[in-house]
């Protein structure tokens, strides 16, 4: 199949941007982004009860002929109402919808939806976790990039995610975290590998920093190089429970993943049924414990699979 164009649409979230982005990756697909913003109300307001309007959309969304693209790949509900409006223009656009959309799925050609979403359709498509734009040959290229800051071949690394709606991020959770790395790696020869993502506050980089300094490198920015070269470098991966979109990352570099829990906030199913999928798979294990063996498992790239089983559905 030749190059697709795609014309992806999100909210401008680091977590969507890397799902519409994967699948675009997967599919070999050329591709712009446009960031959708909803007017007031309709901002506020579940997608089954907006109208499928431009007069909804803050900023217009319009393609010329010579724009068309191929394939529309949407994640979010704030997208689903363009992604609806543009189809039904120019119902030769296939469009592919990624996340829950809650509105019938016969509205895109193709939704795909977490198994731990329980969402199902006869054009459903169910991931193993979230779909991302990490490949294993991006991990491999920037083996390098980190390489230079530490002494050891026995590296740990963690990747740190921030506060959300679930989980707190406070002071004793991540004491608790660097203490059982401490024990469990440091102690045992490993120097650590700290990444913070774009959901990582300052304050938490600076605790890091403090209490992890000594016993590795502590990136202190937001960087891709050195979020793909901690993957690379490591033995083992240690990754925040906050995020489902960064364990499904983790997942693309083959190591073995311990996931550092923090109690709730609130109830999360949705993690817990994420937890018991990938545990199941053999990816992750549920606490940081002493490094016995590492174990393995298939290198995970849900965007990849999906993608060959789409690819003769689009060109039909």
């Amino acid at each position: 199949m030749g190059k697709l164009k795609a014309l992806l649409l999100t909210e401008g979230m680091h977590g969507m941007i890397s799902q519409v982005e994967g699948m675009a990756k997967a599919l070999n697909a050329e591709y712009s982004h446009k960031i959708v913003r909803l007017r007031f109300p309709w901002n506020l307001i579940p997608p089954k009860f907006t109208p499928i309007s431009q007069i909804v959309l803050k900023d217009k969304i319009y393609i010329t002929e010579n724009e068309t693209p191929d394939i529309i790949i949407s994640c979010g509900r704030k997208s689903v109402i363009p992604s609806i409006l543009l189809k039904r223009k120019n119902s030769n656009i296939f469009t592919i919808h990624i996340q829950n959309p809650k509105v019938n799925s016969k509205n895109f050609d193709v939704v795909i939806a977490p198994r731990h979403d329980s969402y199902y359709g006869s054009n459903v498509y169910s991931s193993e976790g979230a779909i991302h734009y990490i490949t294993y040959e991006e991990i491999q290229a920037a083996k390098n990039y980190l390489s230079s800051k530490i002494k050891s071949n026995k590296i740990v690394s963690l990747i740190l995610g921030g506060p959300n709606k679930y989980y707190s991020f406070s002071k004793e959770q991540l004491m608790e975290i660097f203490q059982s790395i401490r024990m469990s790696f440091v102690l045992n020869g490993y120097e650590t590998i700290i990444v913070p993502s774009m959901r990582t506050p300052k304050t938490i980089i600076e605790l890091a920093k403090k209490e992890m300094g000594k016993c590795g490198h502590v990136v202190d920015t937001v960087d891709k190089q050195a979020y793909l070269s901690a993957y690379a470098l490591a033995k083992y991966v240690v990754v925040t429970c906050d995020s489902i979109s960064m364990i499904s990352e983790a997942a693309a570099s083959g190591k073995p993943i311990y996931v550092a829990h923090m109690k709730p906030k609130k109830y999360n199913y949705r993690f817990k049924k994420f937890f018991e999928l990938f545990e199941y798979l053999g990816i992750i294990k549920y606490h940081v414990v002493t490094p016995d063996k590492p174990w393995t498992y298939k290198k995970h790239n849900e965007a990849i699979k999906i993608a060959n089983m789409l690819k003769d559905k689009i060109k039909k």
